[in-house]
């Protein structure tokens, strides 16, 4: 269903099929591991039920044009794409996919700051928070 690959030395990804018609190797959702790591770390310190899933996807706003959401959901909605990453519950909506098709979910805790990011490449123009971006 996913494979697990290096993408550089030192970050392992989940490459999960995006699941469209069409698409392309390329056009998977990556999910690093200590991205991965973290979302599990979240669902334990705040009590969320381990069946409950990481709702990912885009919203419009943001100084750029688009935002993207990540949040927790108890079920996926009608239309939702359902993935699984290591045992995480992934819900994508129908809008959403093809916004976060190439994308790669890491979570970074450096020296200057911590948080989930997003790496788009087909973003065309991002804003400095790392969270909105155009197309």
């Amino acid at each position: 269903m996913f494979d697990i690959f290096e993408k550089s030395a030192s970050t392992q990804t989940i490459s999960i099929p995006t699941g469209i018609t069409g698409a392309e190797e390329s056009d998977d959702i990556l999910v690093t591991l200590k991205a991965i790591g973290e979302i599990k770390k979240i669902k334990e310190q705040n009590s969320i039920p381990q069946d409950y899933g990481l709702r990912f996807g885009v919203k419009g706003g943001g100084c750029s044009g688009l935002s993207y959401s990540l949040g927790f959901d108890a079920a996926p909605r009608e239309n939702d794409r359902i993935m699984d990453a290591e045992g995480v519950k992934i819900f994508i909506d129908n809008k959403s996919v093809f916004y976060l098709m190439g994308i790669t979910l890491d979570y970074t805790d450096g020296l200057t700051g911590r948080g989930f990011t997003f790496n788009n490449p087909r973003a065309a123009k991002t804003c400095g928070c790392g969270s909105s971006f155009g197309v």
